[in-house]
């Protein structure tokens, strides 16, 4: 977000704009340049000024900040002098922004994780709870590891996802575009060449063509009534009731909804393995990562951290509310009796991250052919409609 300051260096009072994530940022950052602060307000949108969308919006990049602090802690500076260097060498007004405010918190003697909650719309609570249980057992090092690590593995399984998803997309757009050129270019141009035939054309050629006489006829009113529609679908859409619907209507496909389920059980497996080798108590690392889950998984693990809090084992609670499967019920158990219940709590979503994989290609490798099966046979189908009334012409010839 812009702001314009009116600052003072010496003397001399100016004007500029910067882009921060609030007002108090943009003052910090502000007084990092060495000017003195003397307002702060929302920049205007003036005439001449490049216009800012709003999925362009400026994003603090968690990953890569963990990655470059991780390798200047391990280089032997001090928390203070990585988070300095980082201030320094960063170009973008916002990701400086965020720096400098953290520096200016250090600075006051606040620990990392305060500095770090006092920017909760940049830094999530997990990565908050992580740090602050890191201080506490002074190996914020290995939390930056272990975090670096996790996030890592949740990057590789949706670049996998992406990645298989991104043939079938083109081949539904560039089908889809084949299919509108039909309809909408060469069959209102058919149309007015058939409209002799009359009756004596095959139904579904007769339909093909009244399509084609509508389009020629109202094109603007029908383009009008197909962008409405389009704009009310994704209206729709973006609601959430809809989406909640949609997502249970999903999960009960029996293939396509246990993959979603193990997908789901990884990543709370995974995240909750994290958190409990940072040091965090079982109890509150349930309570944290419920947001993770579905809402029906969620009302499954408050039934859970319930019965964990009256001292019954994670491993048949769990398994009794339906979130874990056989593999890792097995799994589970074994943790609590070894005691090392937060790396078999890893190992589980690693497990199932190799499994999650495994489906996204095999999906991939099922739905392309089919999908250009399908593209092949609906545009196969218009043309042969529209060639019929030549097909019939010929026959009546003969």
């Amino acid at each position: 977000m812009k702001f314009e300051l009116k600052v003072m260096q010496g003397s001399q009072v100016s004007a500029m704009t910067l882009d921060a994530a609030d007002a108090q940022a943009a003052r910090m950052l502000a007084q990092a340049r060495g000017y003195g602060v003397l307002r702060v307000i929302p920049a205007r949108n003036a005439a001449g000024k490049k216009m800012q969308w709003p999925w362009a919006t400026q994003q603090f990049n968690v990953s890569l900040f963990s990655q470059e602090l991780l390798a200047l802690l391990e280089s032997g500076l001090s928390l203070i002098e990585a988070i300095e260097g980082l201030a320094e060498k960063e170009q973008h007004d916002h990701a400086q922004a965020v720096l400098s405010q953290l520096r200016a918190s250090l600075y006051e003697g606040l620990p990392l994780s305060q500095a770090l909650a006092q920017q909760p719309e940049v830094f999530t609570p997990l990565y908050i709870a992580l740090i602050r249980a890191s201080e506490r057992t002074g190996d914020m090092v290995q939390a930056l590891h272990r975090h670096v690590s996790y996030q890592a593995q949740v990057d590789t399984i949706r670049k996998k996802i992406i990645s298989a998803s991104i043939y079938p997309l083109l081949l539904i757009a560039v089908g889809g575009l084949v299919v509108l050129f039909l309809l909408g270019y060469v069959v209102p141009r058919f149309s007015t060449i058939y409209e002799s035939g009359g009756q004596n054309l095959p139904w579904a050629s007769r339909l093909l063509l009244q399509w084609g006489q509508l389009l020629h006829g109202h094109g603007d009113l029908v383009l009008l009534a197909t962008v409405s529609l389009l704009t009310l679908g994704a209206f729709i859409g973006s609601r959430p009731l809809f989406r909640a619907w949609l997502m249970r209507k999903i999960w009960r496909i029996p293939s396509l909804g246990e993959a979603l389920r193990i997908y789901q059980l990884a990543r709370f497996y995974r995240t909750l393995g994290m958190l409990l080798q940072g040091g965090i108590p079982l109890l509150t690392a349930l309570g944290m990562v419920q947001s993770l889950l579905p809402q029906e998984m969620q009302l499954a693990l408050q039934r859970v951290i319930g019965e964990v809090r009256e001292g019954k084992a994670l491993s048949g609670t769990m398994d009794s509310h339906g979130l874990t499967t056989s593999i890792a019920s097995r799994m589970l158990r074994v943790g609590e009796r070894s005691g090392r219940l937060d790396e078999m709590l890893v190992r589980i979503g690693v497990f199932y991250d190799e499994d999650t994989a495994r489906r996204v290609e095999w999906l991939s490798k099922l739905l392309e052919p089919a999908l250009m099966v399908l593209i092949g046979l609906i545009v196969g189908l218009v043309v042969v409609l529209m060639y019929m009334p030549i097909f019939e012409l010929a026959g009546a010839i003969e």
